[in-house]
């Protein structure tokens, strides 16, 4: 194996080539990036400052060129970033974060760029443009008004001020929730009597961390592979407290100097306003939904509230019955909200005779991934291949992706597991992005990113039922970018889709997960290897809806919280607390403790791309349940319905509006009672 230390800026330049994950040179990352910062300045004054007639070539492809290599550089830096946090990646992004979002900034309020654009589009050249690079135009002219570009030269300097401070709070925002969660370690010696209840498997994994760290006993993380068993399992009431509370309060005035999420929250909120209204709107969830399928705040709230008017009566029987069961059968007096999960989990088992632990046996990691595969194979007719390629963890797979004739389409790699220095939660994010180049297309290439238990011993990894649907959810995602048959780099995969909308097709997949044809493919029991038995899914499908109304409402406040606070939160008239405590009074049923500080790590919208968005998970929801229902009419393997699902959503990427892609493939509008069915909510 070499030594060979590959510096950022020649990995950029060959980027048709794997990247050296295992060889990255991080002292080469700072100055790579600022030149490639410098050659997209240079690239835009070049056409600022050219006299040739406006075209898609000299404007467009020039400066996607030129972009596209700074993403490149970037991605690989920020993703590292998030999957392996050290204080030498952390500095990097912290000491680079200025220089982008000045960039950014002075390309968005470039008043010689944004004329440059207006020319093309009214140019014969431009209104010879094909539908697509139409919209593109359209759509970037709109990022350029939004950007600041019509504003005074004081008025940039201000935005631009904004923008790079939010960037850094931002980050900010997401270190200290990951410090937070890294510094809590609860350690058990092995005679403890406090892990009655927990299954034995998540009890090895508890030991085998202490292993790690030549400890005997046992070391309980937050890392939800950690948490939620607890919450899930464990009889002793104290020991949930304690891991709640610690949860709970993650990056809060509970927390070491210095980690308080609360004054970066409200600094965001007044930089968010102050945006807003230099960009002449009356609040930031104006702005956040100008580029969106939701035409105003007011919509998505009588939306969330008319979802939650149906949820929340069906909510409110769950809890009583939770309450109950608590109350009755666990002789739990007063239920705290360190009980429900314990308390549901129980219910669970008692209505419905199984319980997560037993599904978790039959869900083996290379099982699900191939019966996930041969879903996809079906009905998209590509085939998909694990190979080897340099990654930044051991446990990192990489996989191919090719055609019927064998050709390679895209590829992605697959990073499960949760460990310290890695951000919390799932997602996919785009390394490389469809496009053709000097007359060859280039093909994408995607993160996929779980945090799943990693396996224990020489068992593979299990994984839960909720860990299979995130899976598929983070599947449809990667899908989307990388079966689409773009080529403009501005609409290609999940580029330029309405925010809103880009949540349809991974809901889209969650739904198979639920299909016994699909499920059999999906598993084989860790000692025997047998699939599920139907008595067992039937069990499962029964409990489908099981606080289907809870979990509902929950999200709807997560969503009204957020759309709240962007249009209508006034600091001078309450906190942020407050409004969230007026919120779970509208439409929620579970009222957690006073300490509890939510906001503080709801990452989201205070360090992800959700402010004034997070509405998007329900808006998308009635989407793709209403996109599956036709799978449902015509054949759950119906290719010929995946072949349109393909052609209609998945391939048109950006290119027009989401609602047309919709409307192409189920051949009428949206509608929420697939929805509404799903969630045995029709009637209500």
């Amino acid at each position: 194996m070499t030594n060979q230390k590959y510096a950022l800026l020649d990995v950029v330049k060959n980027k048709d080539k794997l990247i050296p994950f295992d060889h990255l040179d991080e002292e080469s990352f700072n100055p790579a990036i600022l030149e490639l910062i410098a050659k997209v300045k240079e690239t835009t004054n070049g056409i600022t400052e050219s006299k040739s007639a406006p075209s898609w070539n000299n404007i467009i492809d020039k400066l996607d060129d030129a972009e596209e290599n700074l993403n490149f550089g970037w991605t690989i830096i920020s993703h590292l970033n998030s999957v392996k946090d050290t204080p030498q990646l952390r500095k990097i992004v912290n000491e680079l974060l200025p220089s982008i979002s000045e960039l950014y900034s002075w390309l968005g309020q470039n008043e010689e760029l944004y004329a440059k654009y207006k020319e093309l589009r009214d140019s014969d050249a431009g209104k010879q443009l094909n539908k697509t690079r139409q919209r593109i135009l359209k759509r970037q002219i709109t990022g350029f008004v939004l950007s600041g570009a019509e504003l005074s030269k004081e008025d940039k300097t201000k935005l631009s001020a904004i923008n790079e401070e939010s960037s850094q709070l931002s980050q900010k925002f997401s270190e200290n929730l990951l410090d937070c969660t890294n510094d809590f370690s609860l350690y058990l010696p092995e005679e403890t009597t406090q892990l009655e209840g927990v299954p034995e498997s998540e009890k090895q994994l508890f030991k085998q961390q202490a292993q790690k760290e030549g400890k005997e006993g046992y070391k309980i993380t937050l890392h939800m592979p950690n948490y939620l068993p607890i919450m899930q399992y464990a009889a002793d009431r104290d020991l949930r407290e304690q891991l709640y509370h610690a949860y709970s309060t993650r990056a809060s005035e509970f927390s070491p100097a210095g980690k308080d999420n609360a004054p970066i929250i409200e600094r965001l909120l007044e930089l968010r306003s102050q945006e807003a209204a230099l960009l002449g709107y009356k609040n930031f969830a104006e702005v956040s939904l100008v580029m969106k399928m939701a035409d105003s705040p007011e919509e998505v709230i009588k939306f969330l509230r008319e979802l939650a008017s149906k949820a929340k009566p069906a909510a409110k029987k769950d809890m009583e019955e939770l309450l109950k069961f608590a109350k009755d059968d666990l002789k739990l007096e007063d239920p705290k909200a360190w009980d429900l999960t314990y308390a549901s989990e129980r219910l669970r088992e008692k209505k419905y005779s199984y319980s997560d632990q037993e599904v978790k046996q039959y869900f083996t990691e290379p099982t699900v991934f191939k019966g996930l595969f041969g879903l996809v194979e079906k009905l998209f007719g590509i085939q998909v291949e694990q190979t080897k390629a340099p990654v930044w963890a051991p446990e990192v797979k990489y996989f191919v992706i090719k055609d019927k004739a064998g050709k390679e389409i895209a590829s992605f790699y697959a990073d499960l597991y949760a460990r310290e220095g890695k951000r919390g939660g799932a997602w996919m994010n785009d390394q490389r992005t469809r496009r053709e180049v000097n007359g060859k297309i280039q093909t994408p290439i995607a993160y996929l990113v779980c945090n799943f238990s990693a396996p224990v011993g020489d068992k593979p990894a299990l994984l839960t039922l909720n860990d299979v649907e995130t899976l598929f959810h983070e599947f449809g995602h990667g899908l989307h970018h990388m079966l689409t048959k773009q080529t403009d780099l501005s609409v290609s995969g999940i580029a330029d889709v309405e925010w809103d909308a880009v949540e349809m097709p991974s809901q889209f997949m969650e739904n198979f997960v639920w299909n016994w044809d699909i499920i059999q493919s999906l598993t084989s029991h860790v000692e025997t290897g047998k699939p599920m038995p139907k008595k067992l899914f039937d069990k499962i499908v029964a409990a489908k809806n099981f606080e289907a109304g809870m979990a509902n409402v929950r999200q709807i406040e997560f969503a009204l919280f957020d759309m709240l606070l962007h249009c209508d939160y006034d600091p001078t008239t309450c906190t942020v607390q407050e409004l969230l405590d007026a919120v779970r009074k509208e439409v929620a049923v579970v009222f957690p403790p006073k300490y509890n500080r939510f906001a503080n790590s709801f990452s989201h919208i205070f360090a992800g791309g959700y402010a004034a968005g997070y509405y998007s998970y329900k808006w998308a929801e009635v989407l793709s349940a209403d996109a599956f229902s036709l799978f449902e009419e015509k054949g759950i393997f119906n290719s010929e319905v995946g072949q349109k699902w393909l052609t209609e959503v998945l391939a048109v990427g950006g290119s027009r509006p989401a609602k047309e892609s919709f409307k192409a493939f189920r051949g009428r509008d949206p509608s929420p009672d697939a929805l509404l069915r799903s969630y045995g909510l029709l009637d209500r």
